[in-house]
């Protein structure tokens, strides 16, 4: 378990209760370990950092980003935010708002792939829309 900050065990419940809808369809496919049988978490704190998504076993963050995360202060942010945790051994993907709604299943194939990657062993395959077969 990677150290994280006590104080925002409270924020991390807060943004679990409101969670955007993309966070939510994201999640209604990944949780419960419908993604090649790997468990993830959400809104998990990571060091001084509140992570979208954490897949502990492969060492996997993904992040959903709104459009605040394209105004210039917040790229700066999210920019030494993922070199933090890539120091950690983290690998992590950042998908849009708009990819998420778009094109979801590309998004669950290219977080599949980072997880077969991750965990070096083939893991159950899935189907459209996330499901496994």
């Amino acid at each position: 378990m990677l150290p994280y900050n006590p104080r925002l065990k409270q924020r991390a419940r807060d943004l679990r209760t409101s969670a955007t809808d993309c966070e939510r369809l994201l999640w209604s496919r990944v949780r419960r370990k419908q993604l090649g049988g790997v468990q993830f978490y959400r809104q998990k704190p990571l060091g001084n950092y509140i992570v979208d998504f954490y897949a502990p076993s492969a060492r996997l963050v993904v992040e959903v980003d709104g459009s605040q995360h394209f105004a210039p202060s917040q790229v700066d942010h999210d920019r030494r935010r993922t070199e933090y945790l890539e120091r950690q051994g983290l690998r992590v993907l950042r998908f849009t708002d708009l990819e998420i709604l778009q094109t979801l299943d590309v998004v669950l194939d290219v977080i599949f792939a980072a997880l077969a990657a991750a965990l070096k062993s083939p893991l159950p395959p899935f189907g459209k829309g996330g499901q496994e077969l």
